[in-house]
């Protein structure tokens, strides 16, 4: 691979993907050669995942579709080792608030000690999805919550099914 060559890797489990998301994966394949969407396919951190990994890469995928230089993959491994075997030099992650500065701190602090070469870049959310969230939307449409404008639509037509299925094996 060339040295030369500016791949990203834009990380999250996007369960489901929001216009938020959308938002910063777009803005970094204006920056980057290559961006790698990296599913998570297992989160230590986050509850069960609403919609498989398979239905995730889907969703963003078909949301992403315009953006030639886009890719999406699934990982299961740590982000600094899954960024290495697709070449990235840097890991891009959005920034809403002050909350998500203090997790993602301390994330780029260890994974600079396992892998020092890979740069971490944040782009602060765009003002209109400041305050946007997959739990959120989740939330939202559980309790009947109009969701359009937040998330694709082909991720408004399954939520509902998706929640009432969680529910009903709960």
């Amino acid at each position: 691979m060339p040295s030369d060559c500016r791949i990203a890797v834009c990380p999250g489990s996007y369960d489901p993907v929001t216009c938020g998301h959308l938002d910063v994966i777009g803005r970094a394949a204006r920056v980057f050669e290559e961006v790698v969407v990296a599913v998570v396919n297992a989160s230590v951190r986050k509850s069960k995942a609403l919609f498989t990994a398979e239905e995730r890469v889907a969703f963003i995928e078909g949301a992403t579709a315009d953006l030639p230089n886009v890719r999406v993959e699934t990982f299961d491994v740590l982000i600094v080792e899954f960024a290495r075997r697709v070449g990235a030099t840097a890991i891009v992650k959005g920034l809403r608030a002050i909350s998500d500065f203090e997790y993602e701190f301390e994330m780029n602090q260890l994974n600079r000690k396992l892998a020092p070469d890979i740069d971490t870049v944040y782009l602060m959310a765009s003002p209109q999805y400041s305050f946007l969230s997959s739990s959120g939307v989740k939330e939202m449409a559980l309790f009947g919550g109009d969701v359009s404008g937040l998330v694709p639509d082909t991720v408004i037509a399954r939520l509902s099914d998706a929640l009432d299925r969680r529910q009903r094996s709960e």
